[in-house]
């Protein structure tokens, strides 16, 4: 899978917003090339909610272990949530297209693939769905407890 099927495949899911930050706008220079994705029905990016998954291209400060450094190196972070965390675990992790515990986000219920290819691809797109339904969940659960205030 490339960053392009993924932003393609998570963004044409009905009521998400995809942030890809570049040069010239709001976002910090290390989120350059990284992308965001959110449930965002009136695309507006929402105040004080995770996106239910991004991609990065670079290693983050005291986030160094995936070694994305190293060229033509991206992961893919998903917050599938504890049960599906769980269930895809099942395997001893590696450098690659392996599901591993995110490796700071792990015990939230995040879930993430270094160059996700043909040993993950479909478990990607599982969780990436997963995690796509949870967010939404979690929009309209706020969503009717802001209407029965």
């Amino acid at each position: 899978m490339t960053i392009e099927e993924i932003i393609g495949l998570v963004s044409g899911l009905d009521g998400v917003l995809t942030l890809t930050p570049g040069p010239g706008d709001e976002w910090p220079e290390l989120s350059w090339g990284d992308a965001f994705f959110y449930y965002s029905p009136d695309g507006v990016v929402p105040t004080n909610v995770q996106p239910f998954a991004t991609i990065v291209t670079k290693n983050y400060p005291g986030d160094e272990t995936s070694r994305l450094d190293r060229p033509d190196t991206f992961r893919v972070n998903i917050h599938a949530g504890k049960t599906e965390f769980a269930r895809g675990l099942g395997r001893n992790p590696a450098d690659t297209d392996v599901l591993i515990a995110h490796p700071v986000y792990g015990n939230a219920g995040w879930l993430a693939v270094v160059n996700p290819a043909s040993n993950t691809e479909t478990a990607t797109r599982e969780l990436l769905e997963t995690a796509y339904r949870l967010a939404r969940a979690r929009y309209e659960r706020r969503a009717e407890s802001a209407r029965d205030r």
